[in-house]
């Protein structure tokens, strides 16, 4: 009898311990007692949905309760972060966002909430690059080619974002600063009409995430100069980094994450860090998301708000320099 109850305290602790549900934890938050619902602020198929419903999913086994993924698609986000602003503060109710939200608060000053205080950061799931692409209409074989002869024809050529206040936007004002160059910008309604004017020669350049580009790039459709990012990035390790060109001030990435409400106690926001650091961490979602153009990110809350408190003041900067204007 004694063996057996130690055998079943052993696999007990072992389930336990692959779920990322640690027993005295659970005893003092009580957490979960109900379904959790990932709020995503846009329509199903973007990245956001794509991320919370995988996310999702694995956290159902991890905490042992169903994750009721929720779209939310108006006004680029933030009704679904106004919801989460309002939610109890117990954990049960989380968003799903992307670099967008930073973006959006630097350059909207009348949002119903504050970026900052309205939410707990919980954890980061994923960075990617953006690639930096030009038309095959152009000339530009390197990025230092482009640069120079931009240089030489202020405001001559024009990128592509998929709107206003984009990451597009931020991402290719930032270089151009850094560059000391002037680029017009041609705002589209969504990324897929940037895309086809890219490859129709309509525009010259045009700075989006991998998962909008490399398959153009690989069919020979558009040229990549570079990644966005610091050093090579492993969703395409064959093209240059900005770092290697010389412009490492100006690396930028796409980032996805997890927010619960301002005041959700703290052994909850660390018992949902802990389940989600486990879970990205696993080869599985590895692969997942170096399919859909990133990479794992785990980091504890404090250092996502940290993460998150730089954003808003780069973004902020960026928007006054490029004179970025909500439309």
């Amino acid at each position: 009898m004694l063996k057996r109850l130690a055998f079943m305290i052993v696999s007990l602790t072992t389930t336990l311990g692959l779920t990322g549900l640690s027993s005295p934890l659970f005893a003092q938050t009580g957490f979960p007692s109900k379904p959790i619902t990932l709020l995503v602020g846009s329509a199903a198929g973007g990245s956001n949905d794509i991320f919370a419903r995988a996310i999702g999913k694995q956290l159902q086994t991890a905490l042992g309760v169903a994750m009721v993924v929720e779209n939310k698609p108006a006004a680029g986000g933030i009704l679904a972060n106004v919801l989460l602003a309002k939610a109890p503060a117990d954990g049960h109710t989380l968003v799903v966002l992307s670099s967008t939200f930073t973006t959006g608060a630097a350059i909207r000053t009348n949002l119903p909430y504050d970026a900052q205080t309205s939410f707990a950061p919980v954890a980061m799931l994923a960075k990617g690059p953006l690639l930096i692409t030009v038309g095959k209409q152009t000339p530009f074989q390197t990025l230092e080619e482009l640069v120079i002869f931009a240089r030489a024809n202020s405001a001559k050529l024009n990128y592509g974002t998929s709107g206003v206040g984009s990451i597009n936007q931020f991402a290719t004002e930032i270089l151009a600063e850094a560059a000391q160059i002037k680029l017009t910008h041609v705002p589209y309604k969504g990324m897929s009409p940037a895309v086809t004017d890219l490859m129709g020669g309509q525009i010259d350049l045009l700075i989006a995430s991998a998962p909008s580009l490399l398959a153009q790039v690989k069919g020979d459709k558009i040229r990549a100069l570079a990644v966005s990012t610091e050093s090579r990035s492993d969703v395409a390790p064959s093209i240059r980094s900005l770092g290697e060109a010389g412009y490492a001030q100006s690396a930028v990435e796409l980032w996805w994450g997890v927010l619960a409400p301002a005041n959700t106690p703290s052994p909850i926001v660390q018992q949902l860090n802990a389940a989600i650091n486990q879970v990205i961490a696993s080869d599985d979602m590895k692969a997942f998301f170096i399919k859909e153009g990133a990479s794992p990110a785990p980091m504890s809350p404090d250092a996502f708000a940290q993460h998150l408190s730089a954003e808003l003041t780069r973004w902020r900067r960026v928007a006054q320099a490029a004179n970025i204007q909500p439309e």
